[in-house]
């Protein structure tokens, strides 16, 4: 059979249809007589029916059709002599049945090939040919003393259909917008690591985005403009996952990224805030700029959910739970969080009876001029203290009005109820307002500032309107009106949260404020040495006096602090070392000499605060499990209750619940207190609180007899070991812990 292929008469190219039409029926209209093999497979090579491929025993290419080489644009020495497997490659756009064997491995195994479908290789299709595929067949030969003699098979080009089948591929698998893996493709492949997980081990984390105020950008600037945004906000998710995850559009504004073997919870907090801050820079749509964030939500597999379902639901979980919690944010997963769609609608109902029934309260904070410590301004905070749930911080429940038209009803009030207020102050003394971003871009809004001076009486420039740099999304022109409009009835404009932005230095060029007030987080770090807050205080502080605007440094809460800002030119000061916020009553006890001065009090040195808390957990020392209770808790260590006779340097492990476990040493002990010091720092939670980086499974915490959280169910581990440390109950008189 080689001699008979490598002795085939070579039949002219014939590109032509018709040609080829013609031949294919000179071939069946031929006395049977004058057919032979050689006959039958030039003709059929000739009519481009098919085309021939040999193998040798050694893989190499020793023959291929005339119309498969015109095909490949190439001549019949390029690629005869190469390894047949050599001339393809890998084909990942387009998922092959789960049954095929790759072509190496049927070539190896000497096996029959049956319609694989192959692509030439960039080195193989000559430069001027667009890519190809083939779909090949053949059958190991073997000769007459039983050796292998190679392969023999028949080949044709699937191009046309191949390429149809990718684009279906494409249009099944990935969003028409962005180009990104759509829910489908991710479900197929969070499916795919799940299974493998379990018996493999391996973690997978899922994060779950949401863009804030991106309905403003759509109902502000159209939905070719948020098609954009989309399509910028995809560009810069797969920039930040890079090759260690999967990025995919859910649809509308809701993203999701895989990130598989990543269990480190410092390290997808830092990913998180990561994503947050490069999703909040400024978006170039034609001439204008939007501005939106992101909220985050993070869930680990198999810690919070062991199938996609359970892990998906926890993700959702934890991003209504970071939305709830101020925007702008991430949450990673906890066994507590309550479905906070729910959440948010009671939140709504209960906030719009709350402004009806006047159950909100606003609270003051001073501003003070540090040369004499004299209140210069106040700012009216709002306050909400809820009949079941207590106290509601301002940036739970301010994005929830924000999503409905409650926050101009909400807003109003407060800018009427501080303005009614202020006219008991020295005139001396303003009253600042926070002004919602959406509030701001209702066409209405300088009406009811203009009506709020009308009716209260207020001098207009003892109003000072408090604004972020998010008042700049969508229609410039407007805001530059509303700008002029409120300029025109005499209030002051300051921006707040200066610095956290990325463009805040056009918004001066372009609006007309009075006063820039530089965001806190400045203020936090500004006495470490490592950082560059203290001389980016300095820079806009001379920044503001180029421009004729005063400066407020909030945050200030200790005197080392207070030296920093000064020694760079601040002037005013809003924080803790000064006063915290106060109700209107206890301002006017403070008014009530007729001089409003205060000095600054605190601490010498800032220093991060450690958490009180109540906490139940677990203390493990020579494996022997305790119950106990954690008073406070830092990064660096904690304040525990509920043993006696532990020694200054035992090495304990603390069972925080949820597989998170801290090796630590006891650094001071005195009668049921300890306090100790981890061996690793803790990690942010997204909520205010801590965590460790890395947990254990629930399969090893129930391999290892440990309870599921601490001081519930029986410690297996315990079983026929002595404790040598004595158990109290907190608050009960010191009992011995039972074996």
């Amino acid at each position: 059979m080689r001699n008979f292929l490598n002795n085939l008469k070579k039949a002219p190219v014939e590109d032509d249809e018709d040609a080829a039409i013609a031949a294919a029926e000179a071939l069946a209209a031929a006395p049977a007589a004058q057919l032979n093999r050689q006959t039958v497979l030039d003709e059929y090579e000739k009519v481009g029916l098919g085309w021939v491929w040999a193998t040798d025993a050694a893989g190499r290419l020793v023959y291929l059709s005339d119309k498969a080489l015109d095909n490949l644009g190439h001549d019949d020495g390029v690629l005869h002599g190469k390894p047949f497997d050599a001339l393809f490659e890998i084909d990942t756009e387009i998922e092959t049945e789960r049954t095929a064997r790759p072509l190496t491995f049927q070539l190896k195994a000497r096996t029959k090939i049956r319609d694989q479908v192959v692509r030439f290789s960039h080195e193989t299709s000559a430069q001027n040919v667009r890519q190809k595929w083939w779909s090949i067949s053949g059958y190991p030969l073997i000769d007459d003393a039983g050796n292998f003699a190679g392969y023999r098979g028949s080949a044709r080009d699937v191009s046309a259909e191949y390429e149809r089948k990718l684009i279906d591929s494409k249009l099944a698998d990935f969003d028409s917008l962005t180009g990104l893996a759509n829910r489908h493709n991710m479900n197929r492949h969070l499916d795919g690591r799940m299974a493998g997980g379990k018996s493999s081990g391996r973690t997978c984390a899922l994060m779950m985005l949401d863009l804030d105020k991106f309905k403003h950008v759509n109902d502000t600037l159209g939905h070719q403009a948020g098609d954009s945004l989309l399509c910028q906000v995809a560009e810069r998710l797969t920039a930040i996952a890079g090759k260690r995850g999967m990025v995919c559009r859910l649809g509308g504004d809701e993203f999701q990224v895989m990130l598989p073997d990543i269990d480190d919870r410092g390290e997808l907090g830092e990913m998180a805030d990561k994503i947050i801050q490069i999703l909040s820079q400024p978006y170039p749509i034609d001439d204008k700029r939007a501005i939106i964030g992101a909220s985050v939500g993070i869930a680990i597999a198999p810690f919070d959910g062991d199938t996609r379902e359970d892990l998906i639901r926890a993700a959702d979980l934890s991003l209504y739970a970071a939305k709830n919690g101020g925007r702008g944010q991430f949450r990673f997963y906890a066994a507590d969080l309550k479905d906070e769609e729910q959440e948010r609608q009671t939140m709504l109902d209960d906030l719009r009876l709350a402004l009806e029934a006047e159950q909100l309260e606003l609270y003051y904070q001073p501003v003070v001029k540090i040369e004499n410590s004299t209140v210069v301004c106040l700012e009216a905070l709002m306050r909400w203290e809820h009949p079941e749930r207590g106290f509601v911080s301002p940036a739970v429940f301010i994005p929830v009005a924000e999503d409905s038209d409650l926050i101009n009803g909400l807003g109003e009030w407060a800018l009427r109820k501080a303005c009614e207020t202020a006219l008991d102050w020295p005139k001396t003394v303003r009253v600042a307002v926070n002004v919602s971003a959406v509030q701001f871009a209702n066409p209405g809004f300088p009406a009811v500032v203009a009506n709020v001076l009308a009716q209260t009486g207020i001098e207009p420039d003892r109003l000072e309107l408090e604004l972020t740099e998010s008042v700049f999304v969508g229609d410039t022109d407007a805001a530059e009106k509303t700008f002029k409009t409120l300029k025109g009835l005499g209030v002051r404009l300051a921006l707040d949260d200066f610095g956290t932005g990325y463009s805040s230095l056009s918004y001066l060029r372009s609006a007309p404020f009075d006063k820039i007030k530089v965001d806190r987080s400045f203020v936090t770090s500004c006495t470490q040495q490592d950082k560059n807050s203290a001389k980016i205080i300095a820079a806009i502080v001379g920044l503001s006096n180029a421009l004729n605007m005063e400066t407020t440094v909030e945050g200030v809460e200790a005197f080392d602090q207070l030296d920093v800002v000064k020694q760079n030119g601040a002037r005013m000061v809003q924080g803790y070392i000064y006063a915290r916020p106060m109700p209107a009553e206890k301002v006017a006890e403070r008014l009530a000499s007729g001089d409003f001065r205060i000095e600054p009090e605190g601490p010498e040195q800032f220093r991060p605060d450690r958490r009180s808390v109540f906490r139940r957990i677990g203390i493990i020392h020579e494996e022997y499990y305790y119950d106990a209770v954690m008073r406070d808790l830092s990064r660096t260590g904690s304040g525990i209750e509920g043993l006696v006779g532990v020694p200054v340097g035992a090495d304990l492990v603390l069972d925080l619940g949820g597989g998170q476990l801290i090796v630590c040493k006891v650094a001071r002990s005195r009668g049921s207190e300890i306090g100790v010091e981890f061996e690793s720092e803790l990690v942010s939670d997204g909520a205010g609180g801590l965590c460790t980086r890395h947990r254990l499974s629930p399969y090893v915490l129930a391999q290892a007899g440990l309870p599921s959280a601490p001081g519930e169910g029986e410690v297996k581990a315990n079983e026929g070991i002595k404790p040598a440390f004595m158990q109290v109950a907190v608050g009960a008189s010191a009992k011995p812990a039972s074996n």
